[in-house]
């Protein structure tokens, strides 16, 4: 039987953040991609959410598609993309897997979940333990279907990979590629910025049709080239501007000057906040 996917975005949720981004908007979390890839009998999840209440949703989601989960996949290992792994995985009897890099990297954000994750979004956040193992081959088997895991290196963060899905021309791709959202620029400093090109360009190396970004807007599709372009022009244009300003201030108003459409403004002003530390007003 065939293969297809379907895509639960998870609306932005308000962030415990008393001050506003600087445009007057409230800090919140961006959209999230949730990915069901499915035969006819079994489903793969890439991805799940960050909180109980979306969980929930996805849940009823899943539960309506009539598939049996059998597997839940996290690209990376930022808790907004696996924090309620382990909830959906005893709700569905699914085994929770990723790559090697990225099991490290979901045990540094339990370490750090008191003071970073939790903080934003107190009693929000299911109990989190790190479940994932690595399946054979970095390889998931789906009804006679490989869907491969590939890792790609640092992107918005460190150690993280992608879903290829060759049967779909698909590529799951977390936060290697954003979709009409500002991207999260905290962890590019010291080089993040061209090893995040780097990573761009192993999955377009796979040849993609359609790519699920881990942050969407949802009013948009899944072409490739596309995401893959705007994705690319959002990190040159980083390059560009930040040089040209001396302030965080500076840098987040020439980004939303340019980049007006994407949704939550305040992902750049977080990361103008990593950039020019120093030179905060």
């Amino acid at each position: 039987m065939p293969l297809g996917y379907d895509v639960f975005i998870a609306d932005p949720i308000p962030l415990d953040v008393r001050e506003p981004v600087p445009n007057g908007d409230q800090r919140k979390f961006s959209p999230l991609s949730v990915t069901l890839i499915h035969g006819d009998r079994d489903a793969v999840l890439v991805d799940p959410p960050l909180t109980r209440d979306q969980a929930e949703d996805v849940t009823k989601w899943v539960e309506a598609s009539g598939r049996n989960l059998t597997h839940i996949f996290a690209t990376h290992g930022h808790g907004d993309h696996w924090f309620t792994a382990d909830l959906l995985a005893e709700r569905f009897g699914a085994r929770v897997v990723a790559s090697a890099g990225t099991i490290e990297q979901m045990r540094h954000n339990v370490a750090i979940r008191p003071r970073f994750w939790d903080a934003l979004l107190p009693g929000q956040i299911p109990d989190s333990p790190v479940t994932a193992t690595v399946p054979d081959g970095n390889r998931i088997d789906l009804e006679g279907h490989e869907l491969i895991i590939v890792e790609v290196g640092h992107s918005d963060t460190d150690e993280t990979s992608v879903l290829h899905v060759p049967d779909l021309d698909l590529v799951v791709a977390g936060d290697v590629v954003y979709n009409g959202v500002h991207q999260f620029l905290v962890e590019s400093g010291d080089g993040g910025l061209d090893a995040w090109r780097k990573a761009i360009d192993i999955v377009e190396g796979l040849r993609p049709r359609f790519i699920v970004t881990g942050h969407k807007n949802k009013d948009l599709d899944d072409d490739a080239q596309r995401a893959i372009a705007e994705t690319r022009r959002y990190l040159d244009t980083v390059d560009e501007l930040l040089p040209q300003h001396e302030t965080a201030r500076g840098f987040f108003d020439a980004m939303l000057e340019r980049f007006p459409a994407l949704l939550n403004p305040g992902a750049i002003w977080s990361g103008a906040l990593a950039l020019r530390p120093e030179k905060t007003p």
